[in-house]
């Protein structure tokens, strides 16, 4: 049987906020196996400049990137949905081992199978240098923010 990952497309304007909340949840546990579940066994992604292919690649990667990049906390928007694709924009904050904070600004194409696992990741990234004193990202998001926009800078 195959695994399914409600909610599945064809998306409605609740299902996809219900699909991009969920992704900014799971990928703030930094529980790269977790994340994983979310994508298809041979999902292929373009995350900055690397290219990954199946769930393995993925844990791999999002391993490396949260041994990196420390105290990560996210928070993603809902850009555009259509069928089986959501558009999204999103920012996060982390800092380095050296103590440096970071506010990364991207945007994401996103492409579910039937099951509404996602076969398909494009993710375009920008890095910041900020001072710990201009974070305004602590954690995951409270559920009484659950919807609330993101400001562009």
């Amino acid at each position: 049987m195959p695994e399914d990952r409600p909610p599945r497309p064809p998306f409605t304007p609740d299902t996809a906020r219900q699909k991009v909340q969920a992704a900014e949840d799971a990928w703030n546990t930094r529980d790269p196996h977790r994340v994983a579940l979310a994508y298809t066994p041979d999902s292929v992604w373009r995350n900055r400049d690397r290219f990954l292919t199946g769930r393995d690649e993925i844990v791999a990667f999002l391993t490396e990137k949260w041994e990196r990049e420390l105290d990560y906390a996210l928070r993603k928007s809902l850009w555009s949905f259509h069928e089986n694709r959501i558009a999204v924009r999103f920012q996060y904050e982390c800092h380095d081992a050296a103590g440096r904070w970071w506010r990364s600004y991207g945007n994401e194409l996103w492409e579910f199978d039937e099951h509404g696992l996602m076969l398909r990741r494009e993710a375009s990234i920008n890095d910041v240098p900020i001072e710990e004193t201009d974070r305004r990202i602590f954690g995951p998001r409270p559920a009484a923010e659950h919807g609330t926009g993101i400001p562009l800078h």
